[in-house]
């Protein structure tokens, strides 16, 4: 039976192959996936460990323990007179200070633009070059900073933007623009790209000048002397330091820093990986569907092998056997095109500006298990319900002509077992959607798992919904293409099952894609919605990213320019509010009102005026859940560490999708006492007249100084957002044509098995007057009716799954919003994956020659 097995699989190469390429798809996406998060970690990680290599202490400074929606409190800097105290030790060799700062150091390109990280760190450093053994960069050219005029910048923007020694690069910190002479070119150890992050290296003097640290470091690194263990020198160091600082050994510091990435770069592993399900979830549906056919198709020759004595169990053994080979060459050729598609993901990344670090490709013992178990496992699976079907095929069905599949007993109760899955993945949906103590990572569990059934549910639905479906989607086909059209119709209702089975695989990339597109248009309408409702400024001053700090300096320049009617600064920062971790930010009172659009719960315009020193004004729902009134008292700490106690002025309700105000908000005093470096998050700007271009440009020359700040009119500001949510859905689209590509090749395999079948059909069509051109038609309209039910099924079904989640986000009054134009292109996708998959089945049905046709068996 195994020579039986390898020699038909053998002889059914073609199908074989395309039974495998679904599988080879879904496994390349895993492994992919594995490979590329794997090298992200291992240049973090090298990164970290060359950081620390030779430090056996690490101080820092100690900020309160506040953190929000992933972002942490600034950690403060450490006096400069520690490191002097910290050299004076017993046990210490060597010590060193230096600055760092992730986020205001911005290289400007040639043409006097600021190289936009996208969110990853834009690094200024202050080094010390004497003390070479703390120093984690490798000139690559040239020397180290010596003057206030000099820096050295890395290898990557160097290359990237054609700067060399000798050259002038101008620099903007939180000190406006500076030119400085390119000492230098540096990377980070031996990491080769530090992706789309940037760098430059001052003297320490410089930097503390630049980045606002005079007289403070933000870390000190401190090497033990011979015989001093790293715990001992840290034991040494510990009755030194203010509360404000602490020291951990090298490794424990390293360790820290490493783990807030691997929070990063776990997310993106599970979100590809969650693609890569998608993609071999469609796979089994496809070889489930290709070993159906396969078997029905074998009915004789089955029949005859039990007619010689093979028992039920030799057939099921033999037709997993095929599963399992198809499972392992797959699994192979999957691996391999994994490691491929890293590079390829990698470079998706990088054309949606989101370049990681990378090093030497990682391919751990992990990676290679995960491929070739869930390859082969998936596989065998999804063959096991055609095995049992093969057992039931009874030795009398050898001598029938035309014998058909016996249906199985339990076949009746499908609907019922459709319907009980459906009702189940509604239940669990709604609990992930509704019910408040799940946490994310049981919410998201709960919800794929939901998701799940209600796939596998409608697909087992679906035989019943042909017919009336076929009926409609096959009436252009009638009227365009005639018999053919008709014919084609026809021949999908024939085998309810099979065609339902092959319009599932599609019916899933489109569910999926219908429902981000509709949740994503969704969110556009409600964040253009909540920008309305709060600002009314003609003009927005934000990072260039959009969502990290900019220079306080740049609102003041924006503010003094000659036409400005009212210009009003707006900081933001985390702090701990009444035990609570929150955005805190600093208005001005007196011109807020002007730009901002308060929907008072409890105050009006006029309470702006009595925030003073100690006054502060409250989300309403963040008031409500801390059990604060008007009136009543409590305690900010910042993320500094300093506190103030505060009295409740008023409450006001922000739109919950997107609020541009913080929980709590203080004067810009009171917070500028309260925060180190107050940066702004906007800058609000009203003119008189309307905000044309030529009240723009004096705002955009007066930012020239100032790299990171960028004006906008208030609708370009939103169409800003819109073409970043736009972005994120091509990724999404990218990622999701997987699945799509999957139910392609299924497609081409039923249809190819299908002519296979119905060879003497075709025969005798042919031999009654049908032309190549008319068979052609045929299967090319059989399958553009099946790809459109996979459309009417998968298109309802994603809308209901944007319909669900935007209920459940109800209280960020998210919109449920209904693209059209993406919906019609969706449907239109179909018909042309239905056009090519007919491409090489209909070929080979218009050639076929129609006397051999007519002796087939």
């Amino acid at each position: 039976m195994i020579r039986v097995a390898l020699k038909g699989l053998a002889g059914r190469k073609f199908r074989a192959a395309l039974t495998a390429l679904a599988i080879v798809l879904g496994v390349a996406m895993v492994s992919g996936t594995f490979v590329l998060t794997d090298t992200i970690d291992k240049a973090f990680d090298s990164i970290f460990v060359e950081s620390y290599a030779n430090t056996d202490a690490a101080i820092s400074g100690k900020a309160p323990d506040i953190s929000f929606e992933g972002d942490t409190a600034e950690t403060p800097a450490v006096s400069a007179t520690l490191l002097e105290r910290v050299r004076e030790l017993d046990g210490v060799e060597a010590a060193t200070g230096t600055v760092i700062d992730e986020t205001a150091t911005k290289i400007l390109k040639p043409n006097g633009k600021a190289i936009n990280t996208n969110g990853a760190p834009s690094f200024g450093f202050g080094l010390d070059p004497a003390q070479s053994q703390f120093n984690p960069l490798k000139l690559v050219d040239g020397t180290w900073p010596s003057a206030a005029d000099e820096v050295v910048i890395d290898a990557g923007t160097a290359d990237e933007q054609k700067y060399g020694v000798g050259d002038t690069v101008r620099i903007g910190t939180l000190k406006p623009v500076r030119p400085f002479r390119v000492t230098g070119i540096a990377q980070y150890g031996s990491v080769s790209s530090l992706g789309s992050a940037t760098f430059a290296v001052f003297t320490i003097p410089t930097a503390q000048e630049l980045l606002e640290r005079e007289g403070q470091f933000d870390a000190i690194s401190v090497a033990a002397a011979d015989g001093v263990t790293p715990e001992q020198l840290v034991s040494t160091i510990e009755p030194i330091l203010p509360s404000t600082a602490q020291v951990r050994t090298g490794l424990e510091q390293a360790e820290d820093d490493a783990s807030e990435i691997s929070e990063f770069t776990s997310f993106i592993r599970y979100f590809l990986l969650a693609f890569g399900g998608v993609a071999l979830f469609v796979g089994a549906f496809v070889i489930f569907n290709t070993m159906s056919i396969t078997v029905a198709q074998r009915t004789r020759e089955l029949a005859t092998l039990r007619t010689i004595g093979a028992s039920r169990g030799q057939i099921r053994r033999a037709v997993l056997l095929e599963a399992l080979v198809i499972g392992v060459v797959a699994s192979v050729i999957g691996f391999a095109l994994g490691i491929g598609l890293a590079y390829g993901l990698d470079w998706l990344f990088g054309v949606l500006n989101l370049d990681l670090p990378t090093t030497d490709m990682i391919i751990a013992t992990r990676t290679v298990v995960v491929a070739f178990l869930i390859g082969i496992v998936i596989t065998v699976l999804a063959a096991f319900v055609p095995s049992m079907r093969a057992t039931r095929i009874p030795p009398i069905l050898a001598v029938r002509e035309g014998a058909e599949l016996p249906k199985g007993r339990f076949s009746r109760f499908s609907p019922y077992v459709a319907g009980a899955l459906i009702v189940i993945s509604l239940l669990l949906l709604a609990r992930s959607m509704f019910t408040d103590e799940l946490d994310i990572g049981d919410r998201l569990l709960t919800m794929a798992l939901g998701v799940l059934l209600l796939f596998i549910g409608v697909a087992m639905i679906s035989p019943k919904l042909v017919r009336p479906l076929a009926a409609v989607v096959g009436v252009p086909g009638e009227k365009l293409a005639g018999v053919s059209g008709f014919l084609a119709r026809r021949n999908t209702l024939r085998n309810p099952g099979r065609t339902a089975s092959t319009a599932a695989a599609l019916m899933i990339g489109l569910a999926l894609v219908t429902f981000v597109s509709v949740l994503a248009n969704g969110m556009k309408e409600s964040n253009r919605g909540a920008i309305e409702d709060q600002i009314s400024a003609d003009f927005v001053v934000t990072s260039q990213d959009g969502y990290t700090p900019f220079v306080a300096g740049a609102g003041e320049a924006a503010s003094g320019v000659a036409g400005v009617e009212l210009a009003t600064s707006v900081r933001s920062e985390l702090g701990k509010v009444a035990g609570t971790d929150k955005y805190v930010t600093g208005i001005e009172p007196d011109k807020i009102r002007s730009v901002y659009n308060f929907d008072w719960a409890e105050g009006s315009d006029d309470t702006l005026a009595t925030l003073g020193s100690d006054g502060a004004i409250l989300d309403k729902g963040f008031a409500e859940d801390e059990k604060l009134a008007v009136g009543d008292r409590f305690e900010l700490l910042s993320g500094s560490g300093r506190a103030a106690n505060l009295t409740v002025k008023g409450l006001y309700k922000p739109p919950p999708f997107y609020p541009l105000l913080g929980s709590v908000s203080i004067s810009k005093e009171r917070f500028d006492t309260l925060y180190d470096r107050p940066r702004n998050q906007f800058t609000f700007i009203n003119v008189p007249g309307d905000p044309d271009a030529a009240r723009e440009k004096p705002l955009a020359a007066a930012l020239a100084s100032f790299p990171d700040a960028k004006v906008l009119t208030r609708e370009s500001w939103i169409q800003k957002q819109d073409k970043e949510f736009n972005q994120f859905l091509i990724m999404l689209y990218v990622l999701l044509a997987l699945s799509v590509i999957i139910s392609i090749f299924g497609m081409i395999n039923t249809l190819a098995l299908a002519v296979f079948e119905r060879t003497r059909e075709l025969g005798m069509l042919r031999a009654v007057g049908m032309t190549r051109w008319q068979a052609r038609v045929m299967i090319g309209s059989e399958s553009v009716i099946t790809a459109l039910i996979g459309a009417a099924l998968g298109l309802p079904l994603g809308m209901f799954l944007a319909a669900m989640v935007t209920r459940a986000l109800e209280q960020y009054e998210v919109r449920y919003a209904v693209p059209l134009a993406p919906l019609l292109i969706f449907a239109l996708i179909a018909v042309l994956v239905g056009l090519v998959a007919a491409i090489m089945p209909a070929r080979r049905a218009a050639r076929l020659n129609v006397l051999q046709a007519l002796q087939y068996e």
